[in-house]
């Protein structure tokens, strides 16, 4: 017997007003397009249709369905055991950040190919690449220390004719270098994003996933099987998210003239004093700060720059006033 209906609000509110996802999921738009989802649709206990959050083939098989629907991508795979990451909170991300981009254009957000984005740690599914280009046309440099990330990152961007020549995916050669190595001479970036590993230690990974499924009122299976997959490079790095950017800020003041604008995730709010810390110790030119929130999860973007008022008007008058 299902649980009292549970009123919904017809919008989540605290996604960006851009978003396409701020309306709840419409299954039957979405098995229209994407019919291998159909069999993972069910009424939940509150007897709305939904999804089981734990299955991580369901999880897969709706972002698909998310990707196809409201983005056009037609062929998106990844390889077992990586991670799948949630789309509206990632879509946010770009739509935050293309925000910041427009206030240091007039109001205008910079859009097209020839604006060059830097994604740190692109992971296998290659989702901020493809949600930047599709939906403000950015062209894409993607990096990351996984060869299996990278080659899968290049066929999602080959088996997808709307992304073709629009992401370059390179990989990084030294898993303790995040910018060096894949920011060349002649690159010109507009900005970067970085989602960062969030945990210190694999068993700080195995603890998070086990207190994911307790939320999702399950018990504690005898195998870990997140549901949103995710490999060591993905969910954790020795000294976690805060040692991860520190070393980001500390090579970004030697790519102060290339990059307009740094930006990362900061999941724990914790983190905030140290990387404030580090920013002022490396003279960053101007920080913000910019709230995310899906849900009852709040997150933010620490976002930098090393340009003068003059380097950047310069930059706007070369790069974006013709854009």
């Amino acid at each position: 017997m299902a649980a009292e209906k549970k009123v919904h609000p017809e919008v989540k509110s605290r996604l960006h007003p851009r978003s396409k996802h701020r309306n709840r999921y419409n299954f039957e738009k979405l098995i229209e397009v994407f019919p291998e989802l159909a069999p993972f649709v069910k009424p939940n206990k509150f007897g709305d249709e939904s999804i089981d959050f734990s299955d991580p083939k369901a999880v897969v098989c709706l972002n698909k369905a998310l990707l196809k629907h409201h983005y056009g991508v037609e062929n998106w795979l990844i390889p077992e055991g990586y991670l799948c990451p949630p789309i509206p909170g990632r879509a946010d991300y770009i739509h935050h950040i293309a925000d910041l981009l427009s206030e240091s254009n007039y109001g205008k957000i910079p859009t097209g190919d020839d604006i060059l984005v830097l994604d740190v740690g692109v992971g296998a599914n290659c989702i901020y690449p493809m949600l930047g280009n599709i939906e403000y046309g950015w062209s894409f440099i993607a990096t990351d220390i996984d060869p299996i990330a990278v080659d899968n990152s290049k066929a999602i961007v080959q088996e997808n004719e709307i992304l073709n020549d629009k992401i370059d995916v390179r990989f990084q050669p030294s898993p303790k270098d995040v910018l060096y190595g894949v920011i060349r001479v002649e690159d010109k970036v507009d900005l970067t994003i970085c989602n960062p590993p969030f945990h210190g230690s694999e068993a700080e990974a195995t603890a998070g996933t086990n207190r994911k499924l307790k939320n999702l009122k399950l018990q504690k299976p005898d195998k870990i099987e997140k549901n949103f997959g995710g490999k060591n490079g993905e969910l954790w790095c020795e000294g976690g998210e805060k040692r991860f950017i520190r070393n980001l800020i500390h090579e970004s003041t030697k790519f102060s003239s290339s990059v307009f604008w740094f930006s990362t995730l900061v999941s724990k709010q914790s983190n905030l004093k140290a990387i404030y810390g580090a920013l002022k110790s490396a003279d960053a030119v101007d920080v913000k700060t910019i709230p995310m929130g899906q849900g009852n999860k709040s997150s933010r973007i620490v976002a930098w720059t090393f340009l003068k008022p003059h380097q950047q008007r310069n930059w706007r008058e070369t790069r974006w006033e013709t854009n």
